[in-house]
């Protein structure tokens, strides 16, 4: 149904595409893999007409194509959902489904009753329910995702792309998108998924096309690869140890932090922990547990009902997460665009945001040479991969942004860094280098606390596990007793039997 042949894209008088092939059939779920930076999402954009291709050709049902814009790609029936939702926060769903392509009655009045009635069939088709006339922003992440599918097919779409759908999704919320994609595979739509989630790939999948530095690799079945193998062709090499081996910690290390009692909210559990020095404590539990909620009471940055904590034997009490900055604890959002990075300053300008006072010369002026020095020396003790300081983030890879983040709190001497899902979005190879940079950082006497969905990530980084269930830590595990079994029964029961 679909094929891009020799596809090259140039930006000035660098290639980034370097004629790249890619064919999906009609009725495939085919993944597109590859690093941050191979040129995955260039190439849909030129699907797409977003960008336009330097040579090569599209064709579709055997036609050759040319999109001089986005609006005829999707008179050509493409449809592309991206990994950060086009929707318009407040407008309804059912509004943002037909944003631009409203349905009008005889008189030129838009037939709301009509485009509601489209979007209901249209859901019903995915076997979706959500409130139409809720704005989105009212709406969960999920509910978002398919307010994007259901937009896409509501342009008849016969081939359609979709980057990262499960990057921010449950489990059960991901199987749920699963079928509805192998509903659309059977009704014969080509479907192109991008994910860095290479179980997601196997599961749902039916071929591979992988690139490389913007270079076409292989395309193969998914039945004649495997994990190692697929990693291999992404990054060029084998990731033998993708977890680097936990350090001898003493058993009595000193605690840095110690969280004495925190209760988010009146009535629910209280919940006690400690942070040694040197050590990665890792938070787990399933979505909306209360992992990020109580790292976020301790710094002040969400309500907390009661909290009594020690830093460094002191007691201490954050008001705001200004207060948790000053005694030393740095936080990596979740969400690093929404709230870690300022994308479109440049590398310097975040790694010194909060920290100007350190530059200082007098109350006016700021001392330059002193800034760009500091920011260097940040960057290359992360290792970060740019042509400059003074590059924006927003030209930067998710690993390399991730990276700056973790330069900011080095420029700051942190004591405690509270890493919230630290890989999300990011590639393999890329994840190797935050999971070693995290355990340079305890060898150098920080501490961290890692919140993480993904188990793999808690089992390989992880010295010790607070599991959390309906707002509190139920359960403290080390040792032996960190596997993936005992800590899925504490987080869905919350007790220890068959644990074993």
């Amino acid at each position: 149904m679909l094929e891009l042949k020799n596809i090259k894209k140039s930006f000035g008088k660098v290639e980034v595409l370097h004629g790249v092939d890619l064919e999906v059939r009609a009725g495939e779920v085919h993944a597109l893999l590859g690093e941050n930076g191979a040129g995955k999402s260039t190439l849909m954009k030129v699907l797409c007409g977003i960008i336009q291709a330097s040579d090569g050709t599209i064709k579709i049902n055997g036609e050759e194509q040319h999109f001089a814009n986005y609006d005829e790609a999707i008179e050509a029936g493409i449809g592309i959902v991206f990994q950060e939702f086009s929707l318009i926060p407040y407008l309804s769903a059912f509004e943002n489904m037909f944003l631009a392509r409203e349905i009008c009655n005889r008189f030129g009045l838009l037939d709301r009753r009509a485009m509601r009635k489209r979007a209901r069939e249209i859901l019903a088709q995915l076997d979706v329910e959500l409130p139409l006339n809720a704005p989105v922003a009212d709406l969960s992440v999920a509910e978002q995702q398919f307010v994007e599918i259901a937009k896409a097919l509501s342009l008849e779409a016969r081939i359609l792309v979709l980057d990262e759908p499960t990057a921010t999704l449950t489990p059960s919320e991901v199987e749920h998108l699963f079928k509805v994609l192998r509903e659309l595979r059977r009704k014969g739509v080509a479907i192109v998924f991008i994910s860095h989630h290479l179980e997601e790939i196997f599961e749902i999948c039916d071929r591979i096309t992988v690139l490389r530095d913007g270079e076409y690799v292989a395309t193969c079945d998914v039945a004649d690869v495997d994990n190692d193998r697929l990693v291999e062709m992404m990054v060029g090499r084998r990731i033998e140890h993708n977890f680097p081996p936990r350090r001898d910690l003493l058993p009595k290390a000193d605690p840095v932090l110690e969280v004495e009692e925190i209760q988010l909210a009146r009535g629910g559990p209280v919940s006690s922990f400690a942070l040694r020095r040197g050590e990665v404590l890792g938070f787990a539990g399933l979505v909306g547990s209360g992992r990020t909620e109580t790292a976020l009471a301790m710094l002040g940055a969400h309500p907390a009902a009661r909290c009594k904590m020690k830093m460094e034997g002191k007691e201490v009490r954050f008001r705001e997460p200004a207060d948790g900055l000053a005694a030393g604890i740095g936080l990596l959002p979740e969400s690093r665009k929404e709230q870690g990075l300022i994308t479109s300053f440049s590398i310097v300008r975040n790694i010194s945001i909060n920290n100007y006072a350190k530059y200082a010369r007098n109350r006016f002026f700021i001392d330059l040479k002193k800034e760009l020095y500091c920011t260097q020396e940040a960057m290359s003790q992360v290792s970060v991969k740019a042509n400059s300081p003074f590059d924006r983030l927003d030209t930067l890879s998710g690993g390399n942004q991730q990276k700056v983040v973790v330069a900011r709190w080095l420029n700051h001497d942190m004591k405690v860094l509270i890493f919230d899902e630290p890989t999300r979005g990011i590639d393999v190879g890329a994840k190797a280098e935050i999971y070693h940079l995290m355990r340079d950082l305890t060898a150098r006497g920080c501490s961290i606390i890692m919140i993480s969905s993904e188990l793999p990530e808690i089992l390989g980084m992880s010295d010790r596990v607070c599991v959390f269930r309906d707002g509190g830590i139920v359960a403290t595990v080390d040792g032996s007793d960190i596997t993936s079994e005992k800590i899925m029964t504490y987080a869905t029961t919350g007790r220890k039997e068959n644990a074993a």
